[in-house]
């Protein structure tokens, strides 16, 4: 072999090695993508790496108690074209409240207003700006200094508070009894709502549950039903109306006017032209008497359990019914019984601890006017 040959052979394997060791390492060759793409669409998509989401609320499904399943919920469409007539006459004699409700209870209102913007509206039903002070300053809620105005009010109890307080004055414009029975159904409707939307604060509040400043607003309004048939019940049914629970008062106010006080309400918010979106969801809760927690969106579910639960212990603290706060709970009765089924929810696991919360019950002693210890 010539020298020359070699010499050629020796420059060709130094180029070689010198582009071996060049060459960016790990490469694919021209045709990868290709080959690629034809595998990743042969193996389908990659599953995304983000967290599952947690599994969705399911109901338990208990066997309805029987004189639940025999009881049948009229609606407005379930009356007769003379019975609905006397009905909606009936209805629309009840006064208007103020006209500044209506702007209490826009949904805008409610979600954005300030302290200064509720002592505006307030102050503007002089009245009514005597009742709501007069209420914080008293020992239902214990304050330690005067309070002169409603913005310092809202400072001591919040502006949900005070927001209930106005709107509980407001309703009396519209009920005002004037015989001796009605009146003592209306004093312990009012005692029930006032407990029971001073609930709904506290309680929402400990469950950390969605749009907290509408919940005492819904609460209150779910007694205008009770304040309307109180207001249209023959005054001889009086004393074996009140006193029952939910079940036997909707059984006999049916009986007696044709719908139960929730539908009643109903027909008497749409009357005052209140916004349809809280009209419904005053109903709803209402209807939790009969309507099972599947039957309801389980992003509602929570707001609408609490309201109905603040309900049905506010009444019973008013009427004795619950002896003291230490008693609070759900229990066992017919009319809870969708409602205990709505405690499977999440946000609603630690509703019975919250129940039994020293600070909770603090609270209640000191609206039904009781020592601060037991």
């Amino acid at each position: 072999m010539s020298s020359e040959f070699l010499w050629i052979a020796a420059v060709l394997a130094s180029a070689m090695a010198w582009w071996l060791l060049r060459r960016p390492v790990g490469r694919a060759p021209a045709s990868a993508p290709r080959e690629l793409a034809t595998l990743r669409s042969a193996l389908g998509p990659v599953p995304a790496s983000s967290p599952r989401p947690a599994p969705a609320f399911v109901a338990t499904v208990q066997p309805l108690p029987g004189a639940l399943a025999g009881f049948h919920w009229r609606t407005e469409s379930d009356l007769g074209s003379e019975r609905h007539a006397t009905l909606i006459a009936a209805v629309r004699g009840i006064p208007r409240p103020p006209r500044s409700l209506q702007q209490l209870l826009s949904p805008e209102f409610v979600a954005r207003a300030s302290s200064a913007e509720l002592s505006d509206l307030v102050m503007g039903e002089p009245l009514i700006a005597a009742k709501v002070l007069s209420t914080v300053n008293s020992p239902l809620y214990g304050l330690h200094r005067p309070v002169t105005n409603i913005g310092q009010a809202v400072t001591f109890l919040g502006i949900s508070s005070v927001r209930s307080l106005c709107l509980q004055y407001m309703l009396t414009e519209a009920f005002k009894p004037t015989q001796a029975e009605a009146q003592k159904a209306f004093d312990a409707i009012w005692k029930a709502s006032a407990i029971a939307s001073e609930l709904a604060v506290r309680l929402g509040k400990m469950l950390n549950l969605p749009d907290q400043a509408s919940m005492s607003t819904q609460v209150v309004l779910g007694f205008v039903g009770q304040l309307a048939t109180a207001s249209l019940i023959p005054t001889a049914g009086m004393p074996r109306w009140l006193g029952r629970d939910r079940l036997e008062r909707a059984r006999l106010e049916q009986e007696l006017l044709g719908l139960n006080a929730v539908e009643i309400g109903g027909l008497l918010m749409k009357s005052w032209e209140l916004p349809t979106a809280l009209v419904d969801d005053v109903n709803d809760m209402g209807r939790l008497l009969v309507t099972p927690p599947a039957a309801i969106e389980p992003e509602r579910l929570p707001r609408i359990a609490l309201g109905y639960l603040c309900a049905h212990l506010g009444e019973g603290l008013a009427q004795g019914r619950i002896p003291s706060p230490e008693a609070l709970s759900i229990g066992d009765a017919v009319d809870t019984h969708h409602l205990r089924a709505c405690l499977a929810h999440p946000m609603l696991a630690r509703l019975p601890a919250a129940l039994q919360s020293p600070e909770l019950q603090a609270a209640v002693r000191q609206m039904l006017g009781e020592p601060a210890e037991a």
